[in-house]
């Protein structure tokens, strides 16, 4: 029997399968990578990120804007800012996040737009 799409006998194209193996995505590249795509994989995380995507923005604001304690969104922010997805900075006893860097982004605006089509 032949699944649909399946090759009909197992050839391997040796010199191809030879270069990409040298392209390979690294253990710990592939690690992280997954890790933040488990992050976006969450509801939550994605409206705290996709809130920070223009704003700066303190606990409470986001807790405020999405109707969750400040606590569930601490927990949230602590996950985000370890995979380097969002970074704080300190004003006196403030503290506010934003995005990491550009691109987180434009993972977000590509996700959404892809979402959308």
């Amino acid at each position: 029997m032949n699944e649909e799409g399946a090759c009909q006998i197992f050839h391997v194209d040796e010199e191809k399968v030879l270069k990409l193996k040298e392209e390979l995505i690294g253990e710990y590249k592939a690690l992280t990578l997954s890790e933040i795509f488990k992050a976006l994989g969450d509801p939550t995380r994605v409206k705290i990120l996709y809130t920070l995507m223009e704003n700066e923005l303190c606990v409470c604001d986001i807790a405020t804007l999405l109707e969750m304690t400040v606590s569930a969104i601490s927990h949230q922010l602590r996950l985000l800012r370890n995979l380097k997805l969002v970074k704080f900075r300190k004003e006196g006893k403030m503290v506010y996040y934003s995005l990491d860097d550009e691109h987180v982004k434009k993972l977000l605006e590509m996700g959404v737009e892809h979402a959308e089509e």
